[in-house]
């Protein structure tokens, strides 16, 4: 009788624990199934982002997966009509990052390297069509690089772009 009560209790504990329990869950973006010589996996890519917690100088969303992309999108105004042609390579970079200026008056220009926290790392003019940044000593990372120049004492910004230290 012992024995019956001992079982009847475990089964019922045993029922009412696992109905209070709760797997992983999320709502994905988009996900799957693959198959391979190695075996199978379901896969899930993204999360919706359900509650946003905001404070004096951060912002976060609840979510896993959730890419980190910064766009900056500049340009002067007074430009109209004139050919442009800025550009910075290799892009990922893994020693020099060549930028490289053509059709552009290149006087009264300088570049500002920032690292992803807006940290500025380099500030320097630039003195010709092709100008070579160091980066070999600089850890895995995005970078942002800011072309300027300098008209009637003010700082307007060229272009800025997105680097990547492999």
């Amino acid at each position: 009788m012992r024995n019956e009560r001992l079982r009847f209790s475990a089964i019922v504990l045993l029922c009412f624990g696992l109905t209070g329990l709760q797997a992983q869950e999320s709502v994905s973006a988009t996900g799957g199934n693959a198959s391979g010589s190695g075996g199978y996996m379901s896969y899930s890519v993204g999360q919706v982002a359900f509650q946003t917690h905001t404070g004096k100088n951060v912002s976060m969303a609840e979510g896993v997966q959730q890419p980190y992309e910064i766009f900056v999108i500049t340009a002067i105004e007074e430009t109209n009509g004139i050919t442009l042609s800025i550009s910075a390579y290799p892009n990922p970079v893994s020693d020099y990052l060549i930028l490289s200026i053509d059709e552009f008056e290149i006087a009264d220009s300088y570049y500002q390297l920032y690292d992803v926290y807006g940290k500025l790392l380099q500030n320097k003019k630039i003195t010709g069509n092709q100008t070579i940044i160091r980066m070999n000593d600089l850890s895995s990372s995005i970078y942002f690089l800011r072309v300027a120049i300098t008209r009637n004492g003010t700082s307007q910004e060229v272009k800025t772009f997105k680097i990547i230290k492999k």
